[in-house]
């Protein structure tokens, strides 16, 4: 099958840490390997953020990541990317024309815009996977919201014109169908992670450094909404752990990121700074030992359309504490291989940590379940599985007289 993905702002070949570089990124890359590996044909198409990137950077995978001119050649914030979104969809448009792809797989909501047009006069099938959607953004964000204002009726419109589409969890199938968006029109496919990097294997009692007897771990980017502040006021209950914070730029530009000195200045009023530690961006390759040194990894965001870290921390046989949102509530089994509170309610998070961390056996427990439970539910080829059957359900005849 010919695949193409469209992802505008979210390149599988980004570094990872930046305030529009995460998930997404990562889901795509994978995404894109993993199929490329089953013999399909994939091309990722992404827009070009740097004067000097090739063309076209074929991955070891087989997949080829196609940079699209639209705009300047360098990054920009992604809610400053629609007035390019036009010369995007232009280029799909024409490199369609010369060469049909079966299906389009359209990540994020401006992808999708780009992406329709040129689909549509070749009746090409587009899958759309929002990743993200802008009704539960403003909804938690109000005024704080710096996506388009056109960003909500776009996504209503791509539901109701796309062929398919794929959700990442079924929180997000309800939020679309308050949308007017029928859960008919829905398949859910999760994310995934890597069950050979992140493992159980090695589990670390004690790492050198350690402040406390036990070890709280936050992972993910330095933004507000991912709630380490709610973290930092659970600590304040928990006299004997310190609490890691992995994730934004790396440690030595921790002292110019607006979000880490939000979070230091809070420790300090709340007078536990001497137990908060911020590691900045953390390679990749070192994430699972870290994971490993924690005695429970806390995911405390506001909202999560769907969330990679608890995965990660199940994968690694490690206890999570994470709010009841989102994405959370698919992938933690609550009571199981890990406990759920409300957000926003730090005396909860803190007697949900304070019972784990009484209870070793418990702690171990929740451990073996969750690393169990990512194995035989959360794993990159399960999710292949879920979206080929996806692209296979939509995948049209080809017209007649179309270019192949």
């Amino acid at each position: 099958m010919r695949i193409a993905m469209v992802s505008e702002h979210a390149s599988p070949l980004a570094a990872l840490g930046g305030p529009d570089a995460g998930g997404q990124n990562v889901y795509v890359a994978r995404l894109a390997g993993l199929l490329a590996g089953r013999g399909h044909e994939v091309t990722v198409y992404t827009r070009r953020d740097g004067a000097t990137l090739p063309d076209r950077v074929p991955l070891p995978s087989g997949a080829v990541v196609e940079h699209v001119r639209a705009g300047p050649e360098r990054a920009l914030p992604k809610d400053e990317l629609l007035g390019h979104m036009p010369a995007f969809g232009d280029h799909l448009a024409r490199a369609w024309a010369r060469t049909r792809p079966d299906v389009v797989h359209a990540h994020f909501w401006m992808s999708g815009m780009a992406s329709l047009p040129g689909a549509g006069d070749l009746a090409v099938p587009v899958v759309q996977t929002f990743h993200a959607l802008g009704t539960v953004k403003r909804r938690h964000q109000g005024a704080a919201d710096t996506s388009p204002p056109e960003r909500l009726d776009v996504e209503r419109r791509l539901g109701a014109s796309c062929a398919r589409v794929l959700a990442t969890c079924s929180d997000e199938v309800r939020e679309l169908e308050r949308m007017g968006v029928g859960p008919e029109r829905c398949s859910v496919v999760p994310c995934g992670v890597d069950t050979t990097h992140f493992t159980a294997r090695g589990r670390i009692a004690l790492v050198p450094g350690r402040r406390s007897p036990h070890r709280l771990l936050c992972i993910g980017r330095l933004v507000p909404r991912k709630g380490v502040d709610l973290a930092l006021r659970a600590l304040t209950r928990l006299p004997d752990a310190e609490l890691l914070v992995a994730g934004g730029p790396p440690r030595d530009g921790l002292g110019r990121d607006r979000e880490a000195m939000r979070l230091l200045s809070l420790a300090r009023r709340l007078r536990v700074a001497e137990r908060l530690v911020l590691l900045g961006c953390v390679p990749h390759e070192e994430m699972p030992a870290l994971i490993r040194s924690a005695d429970v990894v806390l995911c405390t965001p506001v909202y999560e359309p769907f969330g990679i870290v608890p995965l990660e921390a199940m994968a690694c046989g490690v206890p999570v504490v994470a709010t009841d949102v989102g994405g959370h509530r698919d992938t933690v089994a609550h009571g199981e291989t890990g406990l759920l509170i409300p957000p926003g309610e730090p005396d909860r998070l803190a007697g949900a940590v304070r019972d784990l961390l009484a209870a070793p056996g418990r702690l171990e427990s929740f451990g073996r379940a969750g690393r169990a439970r990512v194995v035989a539910r959360f794993t990159w080829d399960r999710v292949a599985d879920g979206v080929e059957r996806v692209y296979d359900r939509v995948a049209a005849p080809v017209p007649s007289g179309a270019p192949r």
